[in-house]
């Protein structure tokens, strides 16, 4: 009889098993990042690209962010893109400029040079960060990987960066769909794989960051979205919660439950209790403050905090979040605020 790990009984994944907690579990997307001093500080001698491909800074980000906000799991810090790398696109941070693709996929024809990702060598540093964000994180603390959905893959990888209207997208999605099922085919995949090492390098738990598909309609995300998006969460490993996450459009939400997670995200866009209804009680839910409520002050963040705890109900399968990464120009101090504020009311 094997002993289960200390992380097995936390908040996190009893949540994502839809079992009973103590308190709801808070961790927040983007809890590493711009608006911690220590962060800026690395960021001044480091590019942000050589930050993710250095396993001993990106665990230490992390860490020092899990040490100071007091939250129930960690995230590695990573990025969507650089698995696009290995597939073949040339990928940039400019300072200041957000993420470029100086060859994107214009045309059907393009879509033959995106690489099908076989060998994850190349992203071997992304495995490494997990092993020593594992290792220096509590035991009792689950630790999620995570990776872009293909949908927002394929958009940046046709864009060439990020985009207002997703036209070109959109035009080769609706124009040749056998090419466009072919590139999504091949990023699914390749997602699928690169969730599984990360799994087998020590994560607990995934998350499916799908940040542009709020850009669809139902129609077009259930025939030319949810096939893809569904074939990835399929493939993930047995028994390890995966959280579906989307944003922009909540009226995406029955698809996204359709197209599978143990957990599916919600962004602030719609009430929590709308949302679950429209999910189905039979999947736990992540979400869903507005990140510019932290912006404000503790009595606002705590009142937002306990609405939304108010619209969960005490239903099992609630892991508090906000509805999409902290902003840069948050107060440390309003982020630990909120953490307190939920492990308060919910406890109470």
């Amino acid at each position: 009889m094997h002993e289960r790990p200390a992380w097995y009984d936390s908040a996190f994944m009893r949540a994502a098993r839809r079992e009973a907690v103590e308190y709801t579990p808070i961790w927040l997307m983007r809890q590493a990042g711009r608006y911690q001093p220590q962060y800026r500080a690395i960021r001044e001698k480091h590019g942000f690209l050589e930050l993710c491909k250095t396993p001993a800074l990106a665990a230490e980000v992390m860490l020092v962010a899990v040490e100071q906000l007091g939250v129930d799991a960690a995230i590695i810090f990573a990025d969507l893109l650089p698995i696009l790398e290995p597939m073949g696109m040339d990928l940039e941070f400019a300072a200041g400029e957000g993420p470029a693709i100086h060859n994107p996929i214009r045309e059907p024809a393009d879509v033959e040079r995106l690489v099908e990702l076989e060998d994850l060598g190349p992203l071997e540093y992304v495995m490494e960060t997990v092993r020593q964000t594992r290792a220096g994180l509590d035991p009792r603390l689950p630790l999620l990987g995570f990776a872009g959905a293909p949908f927002t893959l394929a958009g940046y990888a046709i864009e060439g960066g990020a985009s207002r209207d997703f036209a070109r997208t959109k035009r080769l999605m609706l124009t040749d769909p056998a090419a466009w099922d072919a590139l999504l085919g091949r990023l699914a995949r390749a997602v699928a794989r690169y969730l599984n090492a990360q799994i087998a390098a020590g994560a607990q738990a995934v998350q499916l960051f799908d940040s542009w598909a709020g850009c669809l309609g139902p129609d077009e995300y259930r025939r030319h979205v949810l096939p893809h998006t569904r074939s990835v969460i399929a493939a993930i490993a047995p028994g390890v919660p995966v959280v579906n996450f989307a944003t922009g459009n909540p009226t995406l939400l029955p698809l996204l439950s359709e197209a599978g997670g143990s957990v599916i995200g919600i962004d602030w866009r719609v009430r929590l209790d709308d949302a679950w209804r429209a999910v189905g009680y039979d999947r736990a839910v992540q979400g869903n403050l507005d990140p510019a409520v932290l912006l404000t002050n503790a009595t606002e963040i705590r009142r937002h905090a306990k609405a939304i705890l108010d619209q969960a109900a005490g239903r099992p399968g609630h892991i508090f979040n906000l509805g999409h990464g902290i902003l840069p120009e948050t107060p440390v101090e309003n982020a630990v605020a909120l953490v307190d504020a939920v492990h308060e009311f919910s406890a109470a």
